[in-house]
């Protein structure tokens, strides 16, 4: 077939005197072009142009088997790239990141530690960028498997009133959020252009691609295709019916075994994530004090760099085998009457003022960030700045007295970089201030993340509560369409069955607008500024509300057969997502327990007692050394047993840093592994989790440098007595 066609065109070409260049190959159309924009997100825009040019500086080809692999993945996701592209932006870009790194570390604190800590994070960036394509694949099946069972389920329902797979397709992409109904887009526009026979081929050619990883969403297509052939109308209904069943049945199945083999990879994540860097803190701040050459940046490259993004890439590698679920969008990116409200909204008479709230979290981050940063800016505006401090006098003290506000004094270090040096702030002052550093990033991103998803998400709650009821509303519905009644007046008796519901209100508003305005069902429906799917914006009512219009063209019945089935299928999905949440509960447990108080406490817990022990430590370490100045001895002992350690200041910015990032992360994989790709939901969750963990941590971090200093006081007091 195709070397026939290659004949004719070749024909064609000559009979028309085209150049060999085939006209063909040069049409291009903006439609495209639209297309293509519409269906390539900013970052993977990015990495195709990036990938690009890495190839256009050096070439470097893959085996067969992994460019092969490599092709399939840009295919699913849609990149115009070749896999030696990828593989030479795999090698450039770590090799670009370590000369950058290590220079830029070097010329700023003169330390050959970043040349080889860039070295090794570049080796190690090799290997996960050959896999981006494959990463970026997996998250584009993320997000598409999460609308899977939505998908059989309006193809389902549009073909059991009009048997045209087509048609079915096309209402599925229009209501299904991205990128599952840009592919089913991609499906027809294969078809239409030509490069397909038709739209059954497209669709196999397409679900090609998913039989490795979703078998049920192939087996479901087959099963609709197949209904395509039946003459009976019994077995064309049970053949869609069993599509559905397949995919609800075989996804919560997947989804039993996924929560069953979760719980190893969660642990190890727990201990890499959680434990193992806790306990770290805890032993760290004690090593230091050996080892003067290790400095504040050293360990911050290690728990602010390397450990988060480790954390990051196993929990989405973890994530990504999760399977086809039921989850929700962001109906703010579905629906511009709703993307309003992501701003905060100011009502002033009867205008409306919107403030974007990245304006107000950028005014409090920075704020916060600039008070906190006060001990740095006062040592560089004024290095002879005059200290103050509070409690007994203390001569040894570099302020006179038994607590400093900033505490920088010259290195008492006889040998390495710190020799001659002025080193701090070690005052407790300073450490508390440092408190409002990661207050700042903390805040500034919960709040941006709540205000931008508090009234989107209080929206979906509504619909959610509509969509829980609708079921019902469509057995009512369809029961009196039943009875033979038209729609215009079933409308209403269900709006007076169902009073003080919210599905009766929308019910009670489609009546209302025929009633009252004089619209017709589909005016009443669906009108952009009256119509009742208006102020319920909900992709499941306003598909239904659809296959009621089509439906009820071939009468009552027919209409009341299909809302009874809609109304089984919605319930049925509802049922299976309810026993997912389920599976999942006891798995993400304790990840929102470790988000909510253990990350925050143990982190604030540590925070005091390393102050503590740098006070105590940093204070009889000056006693002795002034002693044995005193007896014209040179320090031995305990005074040059311990250096001078990490300032807490830094120490505290390092772990509160710490705390954000992994409540960040741990954020992101909790929503993941319950609801799927949900960005609303993630969004909210974000804005939640922030703001609480990081006022939690920076109370109980405040509480207990203060009570451990005192108590470090106390004990300096009496051991200087005891001298």
């Amino acid at each position: 077939m195709k070397g026939l066609k290659e004949r004719y065109q070749q024909r064609i070409e000559q009979e028309l005197a085209l150049p060999k260049q085939s006209a063909f190959q040069d049409i291009t159309s903006r439609d495209y072009q639209q297309f293509k924009k519409e269906i390539m997100p900013k970052h993977l825009g990015w990495y195709e142009r990036a990938c690009t040019a890495c190839e256009k500086v050096i070439r470097l080809k893959p085996d067969q088997v992994t460019a092969e692999r490599m092709q399939q993945s840009m295919e699913s996701i849609h990149l115009e790239m070749t896999p030696a592209g990828a593989v030479s932006f795999a090698v450039i870009a770590p090799l670009l990141l370590f000369i950058i790194g290590s220079l830029a570390g070097y010329v700023l604190f003169q330390s050959t530690f970043f040349i080889v800590f860039f070295l090794i994070a570049g080796a190690s960036l090799v290997y996960p960028l050959m896999k981006l394509p494959e990463f970026l694949a997996e998250s584009w099946r993320l997000k598409a498997s999460n609308q899977m069972v939505l998908c059989i389920f309006y193809v389902v329902t549009y073909m059991r009133h009009t048997s045209n797979l087509e048609n079915a397709i096309q209402f599925a992409a229009a209501h299904l959020a991205p990128p599952l109904s840009l592919d089913l887009k991609k499906v027809l526009w294969d078809f239409e252009t030509g490069k397909y026979d038709s739209v059954k081929e497209s669709l196999d050619h397409y679900l090609e691609s998913w039989r490795e990883w979703n078998m049920e969403f192939v087996e479901a297509f087959h099963l609709i295709e197949s209904s395509l052939y039946e003459s009976a109308e019994g077995a064309r209904l049970g053949s869609l019916d069993k599509a559905l069943d397949v995919i609800l049945e075989e996804t919560y199945e997947k989804m039993l075994h996924y929560a069953q083999n979760l719980k190893s990879p969660m642990t190890m994540l727990h201990m890499i994530g959680i434990i193992l860097p806790v306990l770290g803190l805890v032993i760290l701040p004690l090593m230091v004090s050996f080892m003067e050459e290790v400095q504040w940046y050293h360990i911050a490259m290690l728990y602010n760099v390397a450990l988060p993004i480790g954390v990051y890439y196993l929990g989405k590698s973890i994530l990504s085998k999760r399977p086809t679920g039921y989850g929700d969008t962001d109906i703010s990116e579905m629906n511009p009457e709703v993307k309003k409200y992501r701003n905060i909204i100011i009502k002033i008479g009867n205008a409306e003022v919107q403030l974007s709230p990245r304006w107000i979290a950028l005014l409090i981050g920075m704020v916060l960030a600039f008070i906190g940063l006060l001990p740095v800016i006062i040592h560089f505006v004024n290095p002879d700045f005059a200290d103050f401090g509070i409690g007994d006098s203390d001569e040894a003290s570099s302020c006179g007295r038994q607590f400093c506000f900033l505490d920088y004094h010259q290195s008492t270090a006889r040998e390495g970089p710190r020799v001659g040096t002025v080193v701090g702030p070690y005052g407790i002052g300073a450490t508390l201030l440092s408190l409002l550093i990661p207050l700042s990033i903390g805040l500034g991103i919960g709040i941006y993340y709540h205000f931008r998803s508090k009234n989107v998400m209080k929206i979906r709650r509504d619909v959610e509560q509509l969509e829980n009821e609708f079921a019902s509303g469509l057995f009512q519905l369809g029961n009196r369409l039943g009875d033979n009644l038209p729609a215009e007046i079933a409308f209403g008796k269900v709006a007076a069955i169902m009073q003080g519901s919210v599905s009766g209100r929308f019910f009670a508003l489609v009546s209302s607008n025929i009633s009252r305005l004089g619209m017709s069902v589909k005016e009443a429906i669906f009108n952009p500024q009256q119509g009742a799917v208006v102020s319920f914006p909900s992709n499941i009512i306003d598909s239904s509300m659809k296959v009621l219009l089509q439906s009820v063209k071939k009468g009552p019945r027919t209409a009341a057969q299909a809302l009874t089935n809609i109304a089984r299928y919605v319930r049925e999905i509802h049922r299976v997502n309810e026993r997912l949440k389920d599976l999942m509960e006891d798995v993400i447990s304790s990840m929102r327990s470790q988000i909510a108080f253990l990350a925050p406490i143990i982190a604030g817990i540590v925070v005091g007692i390393t102050s503590m022990v740098a006070t105590i430590i940093g204070q009889l370490s000056a006693k002795m050394s002034g002693l044995a100045a005193s007896s014209g001895q040179s320090p031995l002992g305990f005074a040059t047993l311990f250096g001078e350690g990490i300032p807490s200041y830094y120490f505290q910015i390092i772990v509160g840093l710490y705390v954000v990032q992994i409540v960040y992360i741990l954020t992101i994989l909790v929503n993941g592994i319950e609801n799927g790709s949900d960005s609303l939901n993630e969004k909210y969750l974000l804005g939640v989790n922030m703001v609480r963990s990081i006022v939690l941590y920076v109370l109980i971090a405040g509480a207990i440098i203060l009570l451990f200093n005192f108590i470090a006081g106390q004990f300096l007091r009496f051991n200087a007595m005891g001298v």
